[in-house]
């Protein structure tokens, strides 16, 4: 009984595809930083890399991959937003551990991991998924599973866009109301 309700978990659900809208959300960072999407993609393209588990091998290389990568995203005026049902406090270790330039979005409650249907049935994880998201939040590029460790498709989908006065950033101060 229960291996036709993962098999159809697998296969359902609504997973956001190239072209689509991605769903928009507000949430804050491991550090109390609040990001909003629509808001972060006026400035540039926004990286949604969604993780099972802190300190895990993939993930753990997964995310050093874009941090050793970040200046890439950096020049395409793109931004990074590594999300997971991990909490805060874990997040924010595995950030420190990792000496990551992004910010981290802990999802316990699995809001932003359910509005992308990318949680893993029967499980409090979320699917290895990587969502590149351009102006008007449509989806420019979908990948998954090992797929998704490695952050060179993600990155050369990334528009080019002329330079902004501004750092992209899309953070409000944690104190900012």
């Amino acid at each position: 009984m229960l291996v036709p309700l993962l098999v159809a978990g697998l296969i359902s659900g609504a997973i956001p595809q190239a072209g689509e809208t991605a769903p928009d959300f507000t949430a804050k960072d491991s550090a109390g930083n609040v990001y909003t999407l629509s808001e972060m993609v006026k400035k540039g393209p926004v990286i949604l890399a969604f993780f099972p588990k802190a300190f895990t091998g993939g993930c753990t290389r997964e995310l050093k991959a874009y941090r050793d990568r970040y200046a890439d995203v950096e020049k395409a005026q793109g931004q990074v937003l590594a999300i997971s049902m991990d909490d805060a406090e874990a997040l924010a270790r595995f950030k420190a551990d990792l000496k990551a330039p992004f910010p981290f979005i802990p999802d316990p409650e699995g809001q932003v991991v359910s509005a992308y249907d990318v949680k893993m049935p029967l499980l409090s994880l979320p699917k290895r998924y990587t969502f590149v998201v351009g102006e008007d939040r449509k989806i420019l590029k979908v990948e998954s599973g090992n797929d998704a460790i490695d952050p060179n498709g993600a990155i050369v989908a990334c528009p080019l866009r002329k330079p902004a006065s501004a750092k992209p950033d899309g953070a409000k101060p944690a104190d900012a109301k």
